[in-house]
């Protein structure tokens, strides 16, 4: 796992030894490397760098963006024809069921169960906006972050739920 890591960046690289080399691109994807239970594969300090990078470039208030803004095949609008959208999918949108993963690496990393609990406000906040009861399954990536996609997404329902239940249960 050690060949993943990006140390110029500080995160881990998207793809290694792909067709076009080491694909540095930070996507959230290594936020689950963080949050995992048992033993992650990197150490405390790179665990932290992913953590703040992704803090930095892909958290919005709904979830993890599939990609940094920065990055040149950004899309921050989930919209348009199906072969549009489908596009934009992975280049941008903020996924509402990453954020289970982004909060639980976020405590590992500073152990702050009230600051993790406020990360998941906003989408607490949703379930009266929307489908009522219920979380979108996708945001756009740029502001106002108007929610897309499915109204009612079960994914990110358990994913709130779960990491919820796992910082009630933490000391």
């Amino acid at each position: 796992f050690a060949k993943f890591w990006n140390p110029k960046q500080q995160h881990c690289y998207d793809v290694i030894e792909g067709p076009k080399g080491n694909d540095p691109a930070l996507r959230p994807n290594q936020l689950f490397a963080v949050s995992l239970a048992y033993a992650p594969p990197l150490s405390a300090q790179q665990q932290k760098a992913i953590v703040d990078s992704c803090s930095q470039q892909l958290l919005t208030s709904y979830g993890m963006r599939s990609l940094s803004q920065s990055h040149s095949d950004y899309i921050g609008t989930y919209g348009g024809p199906q072969i549009k959208r489908a596009g934009s999918y992975h280049q941008g949108t903020t996924w509402g069921w990453l954020l289970g993963p982004y909060v639980e690496a976020h405590y590992r990393v500073y152990k702050d169960v009230a600051q993790a609990k406020e990360l998941l406000k906003p989408l607490v906040q949703h379930l009266n906006g929307g489908c009522l009861g219920s979380l979108s399954e996708i945001f756009d990536g740029d502001a106002p972050m108007t929610p897309r996609g499915c109204y009612a997404q079960a994914r990110t329902v358990a994913e709130v739920l779960r990491v919820w239940r796992l910082l009630e249960s933490s000391p």
